[in-house]
């Protein structure tokens, strides 16, 4: 697949299934992730995988969280939040590990994980495969950062699902670019004058 045609056809999966990407798939996938940009050369892209057992591990994670931020809720929807860890044959969580109070600035650490997040997808498609990028509550909660290894100054950028597109075609209109760019400092306008003074 050409790169531009990845980037012009990619969009999200409904429904995952089997077969996830094998081994030698992972490795190109992660290959790609760790091109994104990186201010500083801090590279604080970090990739969790999550398959077979470790999913059921992840949703009960997943329910742990749901019932301390949500006591009251029923058995059902506790289940319902276990299933979420079993949409696709393999998760990888993306982190940032972060360096605060350095010269790069935090955001830009974490921008650039997202950026590795978006190459995983993009990489996921061109192999053949597919991905849905989760957040959620779980993303950003203390306790399920820990359960991951991660330490409180880090961030989940992304919780990427990864498998076979199992969905229907769709027919999504994107909104066309151009309604999204504008030109600016390259014409003639009344509002580059300084306050105060008008045209003549």
């Amino acid at each position: 697949m050409q790169a531009i045609d990845a980037l012009l056809h990619r969009r999200s999966a409904r429904a995952l299934t089997g077969p996830a990407p094998d081994e030698g798939a992972l490795e190109l996938i992660f290959a790609s992730a760790v091109t994104a940009p990186d201010h500083g050369r801090l590279r604080p892209w970090r990739f969790i995988v999550i398959r077979d057992a470790g999913r059921e591990r992840f949703g009960e994670l997943l329910a742990d969280h749901l019932r301390r931020t949500h006591p009251a809720s029923s058995e059902e929807k506790l289940q319902r939040e276990r299933q979420k860890a079993f949409r696709a044959p393999l998760i990888v969580v993306v982190a940032a590990i972060c360096t605060p109070g350095g010269k790069i600035p935090v955001i830009e650490q974490i921008l650039s994980a997202g950026a590795a997040a978006q190459n995983v997808m993009l990489a996921a498609q061109a192999l053949g495969f597919n991905a849905m990028w989760k957040t959620g509550g779980p993303a950003y909660d203390e306790t399920v950062r820990a359960a991951l290894g991660l330490e409180g100054k880090d961030a989940i950028v992304g919780f990427m699902y990864l498998g076979t597109d199992a969905s229907r075609p769709d027919s999504l209109q994107r909104a066309p670019w151009s309604d999204l760019v504008r030109h600016w400092g390259d014409e003639p306008s009344a509002s580059m004058n300084p306050i105060g003074v008008e045209s003549k």
